[in-house]
């Protein structure tokens, strides 16, 4: 323990005795300077009895040699009387010989320097009327002074006593305030709040906490149970499956199960127990033991303990995807919406990140030959296409990040680490759309690290489309791996629009997107004219998606001619674009089949309107946007029974089919008859309000807008199962984080993995478009 102990030698000396020391010391001064003078006046003296003694000498010798002659006084006077020695001169001469004499003898001294010394306690009994010692318990002894109210010497009362006594008693008051304020100081410290941490910190090292009293040890099968329960993302990557997993843990901790955890549990907590999740008994089982340990884990090997602290009372999501308006895919049109629905709230400050292609790609991504000179022109538009579509104004920020297209992948990949385009005062909550996409050859910070909360959204069924392309198996394979490998990095939560995308770690199945608010009131208008006797549907059947095999084609095609005669004087329309137009075209001409091809177009234009039936095939989807869009209109739709087709099941207008003359009969049950208008609740279960509030409840973002950030809750008390112990999980999302970021910035391995070359940064046009500093500005590199 710290011991603060004032100066005992301040605090013992009475205010008169400080005063008189004060004093003797300017005498000593006085008396000093004073030696000093006496000292330079004896030289001077010895100076000028030398001179004196020669200018008396010679001024004997001259009136011993030339008396002094006196005049007469009449000029008629013939005689002068004769030279006589003067009467002055011959009665000094003899004492100035004895003088001369004296000095002149080498035993003359001059007196013995004197010492002045004062009594001062004349002085201090003049103004000092009582002396007394008082004992404190801080300071220990110190003597109070009383001084007398008059002082006199004699019958005059002395001036400079008066004013002496004044300061002293002054000084007095000034050192009882320096004293008390002491006290004060040393009582505020010694209560403080840091000494009270020492003495806790002190007493848990030297004594055994209370709380272990009472809470049994770990057993075997208990530590088993976790090992297996912690390692279980191994064990799935090697092909032992989670529910495998779960059963032993469950056979481990069943026997004691309800046991142990009642009597780890402290008096009057049992109540944490609820339902059957021994996932959850477990961690309360294992926290509680390291609780009574006084163990607090508080991150794991890879974890970035510096988060950023919210700069005002909102929080801050950022949407991050992969494509932009306007190339009109699912990952453009989507996220868009999803940022204008959360920043409608007004309870979230939103930014959207989206990517900037050079004018080069430009050209090659967006249609119609449309492209843009710089971000702002391109946010404009955005902007533009979507108030028109939602109807109100739109209070979100939209940014840019440096992108290139592959021409191999026909997608967009990011250049540099896109990261560093959300700014650290508002790195809060993320939402990655397309994860795995995105992070593929992310060479940057890793996600969890920067933001609080980070979930990622699984759009497009990759797995599916390579499984298409030569070697596609083992490209499939290795590409499967590698997802689980990135959104374990880097998220916390994802989310699967369905069950046809590959089954990733962290994951939930649940549709959150909605339709464009337009849709559901073309679909109000056409059961309006309906209801009014008008016929609405006066086209047959259609099909509407980017001209590309891999997007229902080529199962559009088979099953078609596959059936051309079941199928007599079927017609069908076509709307695409892409770059399997021509083969498509040519394959179809080929088989002679009765389809109309027409180039692509918004699926809300008015020529659409009057179609009744959307034939998809296509089982690559993830969720179809054009589906639900179709659906919201009114129309009929005859799609495959498959699980990217799952959320439109419940509506009665959908018809699945499971083999190709299932396909037949659909497309005539359809063709012959009228589809049911939507009810309010299926207008609502279709619309972004609805998909916004599942996002909201599947990606855990209510509960954490409303709890305190990640930072915040390793700083809070009391026991807690994210905080209990080091978490395997969590250290291997780490591990893979680490190896991940260094695989990803050698330009060798890149290449070998199909990335852009030169995408590790962006480049030079990027800098001149975004106005960004040179990429070795941002990420000097250090050493040879």
């Amino acid at each position: 323990m710290m011991n603060f102990k004032p100066p005992e030698t301040r605090m013992t000396s009475s205010p008169a005795e400080k005063a008189l020391s004060l004093i003797s010391k300017g005498w000593e001064e006085v008396r000093s300077s004073a030696d000093a003078d006496l000292q330079l006046i004896k030289n001077r003296a010895n100076s000028f009895k030398n001179l004196a003694d020669k200018e008396l000498e010679n001024f004997i010798n001259s009136a011993s040699k030339s008396p002094f002659i006196v005049p007469t006084i009449t000029a008629s006077a013939t005689t002068a009387p004769q030279p006589q020695e003067i009467d002055f001169v011959k009665k000094l001469r003899p004492k100035l010989s004895e003088i001369r004499r004296a000095y002149s003898s080498p035993d003359f001294k001059w007196a013995p320097k004197g010492k002045l010394r004062i009594d001062l306690s004349s002085i201090k009994n003049a103004i000092v009327a009582e002396e007394e010692e008082e004992e404190d318990e801080s300071f220990g002894k110190w003597r109070r002074v009383r001084f007398k109210e008059e002082v006199q010497f004699g019958d005059v009362n002395w001036e400079p006593i008066k004013a002496f006594r004044t300061r002293l008693r002054e000084l007095e008051e000034e050192l009882k305030s320096t004293s008390s304020s002491s006290v004060d100081i040393f009582e505020g410290i010694k209560n403080s709040e840091f000494v009270e941490k020492v003495k806790s910190s002190l007493k848990s090292i030297c004594k055994e906490p209370e709380e272990t009293t009472g809470v049994p040890p770990l057993d075997v099968p208990e530590l088993l149970a976790y090992l297996v329960r912690q390692s279980s993302p191994f064990l799935d990557q090697i092909g032992i499956r989670r529910d495998i997993s779960d059963k032993i843990v469950e056979s481990l901790c069943k026997k004691r199960r309800n046991k142990l955890l009642l009597r780890a549990l402290p008096e009057g907590e049992s109540s944490l127990i609820e339902g059957d999740n021994m996932n959850d008994e477990l961690d309360l089982r294992i926290a509680s033991v390291l609780q009574s340990t006084g163990h607090h884990y508080e991150g794991g090997f890879w974890s970035d303990s510096t988060r950023q602290n919210l700069s005002d009372g909102k929080r801050h999501v950022a949407i991050v995807t992969t494509a932009s308006l306007p190339w009109m895919t699912g990952t453009a049109v989507n996220p868009l919406f999803r940022a204008a629905y959360l920043a409608k709230s007004e309870n979230q400050n939103v930014t959207l990140l989206v990517p900037w292609l050079c004018k080069s790609d430009q050209e090659l991504v967006y249609p119609n030959n449309l492209t843009f000179s710089s971000p702002e022109e391109q946010e404009l538009y955005i902007r533009s296409w979507l108030e028109e579509r939602v109807g109100f104004k739109t209070d979100f920020k939209i940014s840019f990040y440096p992108g290139k297209f592959s021409k191999e992948r026909r997608s967009v990949l990011p250049a540099g680490d896109t990261s560093q385009f959300i700014p650290s005062r508002d790195a809060d909550i993320a939402i990655l759309e397309e994860p795995e996409h995105l992070n593929w050859y992310h060479h940057g910070k890793r996600w969890t690290d920067k933001f609080n909360h980070v979930v990622g959204i699984v759009h497009t069924n990759y797995l599916e489309y390579i499984k298409r392309e030569k070697n596609g198996a083992l490209q499939a394979f290795l590409v499967k791996h590698v997802n689980n490998w990135v959104t374990r990095a880097h998220c916390d939560k994802v989310l699967r629009l369905s069950a046809a995308t590959q089954d990733l770690p962290k994951s939930v199945v649940c549709n959150v997107h909605g339709v464009n608010p337009k849709f559901l009131k073309i679909g109000e208008k056409v059961a309006a004219k309906r209801q009014g006797g008008q016929q609405v549907f006066s086209k047959g059947a259609y099909f509407l998606g980017k001209m590309v095999w891999a997007k229902g084609y080529r199962e559009l095609i088979d099953l078609l001619a596959k059936h051309k005669s079941d199928l007599d004087g079927f017609n069908m329309d076509v709307f695409g674009n892409g770059e399997d137009a021509h083969e498509v075209q040519s394959t179809a001409r080929r088989l002679n089949l009765n389809v109309n091809f027409m180039k692509g177009r918004d699926h809300a234009d008015d020529s659409l309107h009057s179609y009744k039936v959307f034939i998809n095939p296509s089982i690559s989807d993830v969720l179809c946007t054009a589906t639900a869009e179709a659906l919201a209109m009114g129309k009929f739709v005859v799609c495959a029974d498959h699980p990217s087709n799952e959320f439109f099941r419940a509506f009665p207008n959908c018809l699945t089919y499971k083999t190709s003359e299932d396909f037949v009969a659909k497309v005539k049950e359809a063709l012959t008859n009228e589809p049911q208008p939507l009810s309010p609740e299926e207008q609502y279960k279709l619309s972004w309000e609805a998909a916004t509030q599942r996002f909201m409840e599947y990606s855990d973002l209510d509960k954490v807008l409303t709890s305190e950030t990640r930072r915040e809750r390793r700083s809070r008390k009391g026991m807690g199962k994210s905080v209990s112990m080091p978490n395997l999980g969590g250290m291997v999302d780490g591990g893979l984080a680490f190896a991940h970021y260094y695989l990803t910035g050698n330009e060798f391995l890149r290449l070998c993995t199909g990335a852009i070359p030169g995408s590790r940064d962006y480049d030079k046009q990027h800098c001149k478009d975004l106005h960004l500093l040179p990429s070795q500005v941002e990420n000097p590199i250090y050493g040879w």
